[in-house]
């Protein structure tokens, strides 16, 4: 059973940092992308950053050069560095595991972190 399981979220002040980490378990990690999404109240599910299981990166245009994703393929980890924040960053932080295999899509989703940031 695929389980992705989020922490590091919290309420932080604008300009601060957090850092946010994603366990996985009951699958092949190396073999999946990787990403982090987030939605904020009353907004659709969009897409922050991602990770490609040969480490290619890719960030959404509003978190580039604040946001960084990593990948740690012997811990099972995703990680998302998250500097000067801001409180349009707030929203609940979701980790994401994708695969094609024999055109069957998996999709594989954590529980949510939630990030506030404000003063």
């Amino acid at each position: 059973q695929v389980q992705l399981v989020e922490s590091g979220g919290g309420l932080v002040q604008p300009g601060g940092s957090l850092r946010l980490s994603c366990a996985a378990s009951g699958m092949i990690f190396s073999i999946y992308a990787m990403g982090w999404y987030r939605q904020a109240l009353g907004k659709q599910r969009e897409l922050v950053a991602a990770i490609s299981s040969g480490g290619n990166k890719n960030y959404a245009d509003s978190v580039k050069g604040r946001f960084t994703i990593s990948r740690d393929n012997v811990k099972n980890m995703v990680y998302l560095q998250m500097n000067s924040l801001k409180p349009e960053d707030t929203a609940v932080y979701y980790c994401n595991a994708k695969k094609s295999i024999l055109g069957t899509n998996y999709d594989y989703w954590g529980q949510g972190t939630q990030v506030t940031v404000s003063s």
